[in-house]
C-alpha cells in the first residue's frame, strides 16, 4: 500500500520534470537543471515545498543520491533552503527574483575571495 507522501506527490514530477536525454550528463546534474529551470519560470513559487528525497527518487525510479545532490547543489546556488528536520523549500528572495545579482540595498555582492581554478 503506496505511503501518503507518496500519494501527495503522485508520478507527476516525473513529468513535470523534463530530463533531457542521457547525453546531456549525469541524472543528478540533469535533474539540478530541471529543478533550477521550473524555479527560474516560475513553475515552483518562492516558498514552495519539495517532496522528500526519498518520494521523489521513488516517483523518478532512482536512486535517492541523484535527489539529495541535485537538492544540495541547488542549495549551495542559493535557489532552495534547506533546515534540519523541515522540508526542502524554494528559497524567497526579495523583488521575487531568485537569481537578482542586488541586494535589498541596491549594491551588488561581491565575493572576499575569488575561488576560481587557476587564479
Amino acid at each position: 500500500m503506496p505511503s501518503a507522501d507518496r500519494e501527495r506527490t503522485g508520478p507527476a514530477w516525473g513529468t513535470f520534470l523534463e530530463l533531457e536525454s542521457p547525453a546531456e550528463g549525469p541524472l543528478h546534474a540533469r535533474l539540478a537543471r530541471a529543478l533550477r529551470t521550473a524555479v527560474t519560470s516560475g513553475r515552483l513559487a518562492a516558498g514552495s515545498t519539495l517532496p522528500a528525497s526519498r518520494v521523489l527518487a521513488a516517483d523518478l525510479r532512482c536512486s535517492r543520491w541523484v535527489v539529495t545532490e541535485a537538492y544540495a547543489q541547488l542549495v549551495a546556488e542559493g535557489y532552495f533552503e534547506a533546515r534540519s528536520g523541515s522540508a526542502t523549500r524554494v528559497r524567497a528572495r526579495p523583488g521575487g527574483s531568485v537569481r537578482g545579482g542586488a541586494r535589498e540595498g541596491g549594491d551588488r555582492w561581491t565575493p572576499r575571495y575569488d575561488l576560481l581554478p587557476g587564479r
